[in-house]
């Protein structure tokens, strides 16, 4: 399948040499790197002969979402495990009308994903298994494809991190070509610096690597003030969406490194546009007090 992800110039002062992957552009629902994720998984699913995706994610996931659309234009059934009450918000709605079924899950049985597929699906030789967010290495491979489409070297890449399958895949894909360009990671959770570790899962050489620990906002799904700002000032300069959860922590992150003089002149800089837009629904509120 042919993709549709361009590298546009970016023109946000301080960062006019800076691209980015526009991921977000694959697919409106498979949305960026869950697009890139899910890829092997399918494949793998047809070549087990699985027909029932299950899976697992909060209310407002767009992992969920992107399954829950791969799994109907695959003809396939899909499940997701969601983390915490039984609610309703435009998300589910759009994973319900793919058809996915939705299971509600209390906290504390949702942290053995494992167990629940087990109890509920144990014996059913088509179900398929797929962890939160998709993390796997099938999910890093999709994702390391990123560094192969990349037309021209640049010096540092960026990208936001929440389970770290995004980032493992993009420098595996960086030190299979033996490149000098640095990865630089934006966690958005609190105390991120446990990404390294799930990086090494799948990826042992980490030279390459930074994290930049002190932009979560709060911690995932967190925001302040400052950063709705951000978003606001930075979505009508460039005419390109970002998301509160992941991309608007990775932009805000590189601005303020680039002001601070952290790169040299005239080095080449790419973000990755992950996508997750419709993470935007989830903070209609705050985002609204905002553009008042």
């Amino acid at each position: 399948m042919q993709i549709f992800s361009p590298i546009h110039q970016v023109h946000f002062t301080p960062l006019n040499e800076v691209f980015v992957k526009r991921d977000d552009l694959i697919d409106p629902y498979i949305s960026g790197n869950k697009w890139r994720k899910l890829k092997y998984i399918l494949a793998d699913v047809k070549a087990k002969g699985k027909t029932h995706l299950v899976t697992f994610g909060g209310a407002y996931s767009n992992h969920l979402v992107a399954t829950a659309a791969a799994a109907a234009r695959n003809n396939l059934t899909a499940t997701a495990f969601v983390r915490g009450e039984n609610v309703t918000n435009e998300m589910l709605l759009i994973c319900r009308l793919f058809g996915m079924n939705l299971i509600f899950t209390d906290r504390e049985q949702y942290k053995n994903k494992q167990a629940l597929f087990d109890t509920h699906f144990g014996s059913a030789q088509e179900a398929y298994f797929i962890d939160e967010g998709g993390a796997s290495a099938a999910a890093v491979l999709g994702c390391a494809e990123v560094i192969e489409e990349l037309p021209t070297h640049f010096d540092h890449i960026f990208c936001a991190a929440g389970t770290g399958t995004t980032a493992a895949g993009l420098l595996k894909g960086i030190n299979a070509q033996s490149l000098a360009t640095q990865l630089h990671v934006v966690p958005v959770l609190k105390g991120g610096s446990f990404i390294k570790d799930e990086i090494l899962t799948y990826e042992n050489n980490t030279t390459k690597l930074t994290l930049h620990t002190d932009y979560h906002f709060g911690g995932y799904a967190k925001t302040t003030p400052e950063l709705l700002q951000f978003i606001k000032k930075f979505t009508a300069e460039t005419g390109m969406l970002i998301d509160p959860v992941y991309t608007a922590k990775m932009f805000y992150a590189l601005t303020d490194l680039t002001q601070k003089g952290h790169f040299k002149k005239d080095v080449k800089i790419l973000a990755i546009h992950t996508g997750g837009l419709l993470g935007i629904l989830g903070m209609q509120d705050q985002l609204n007090a905002v553009l008042r």
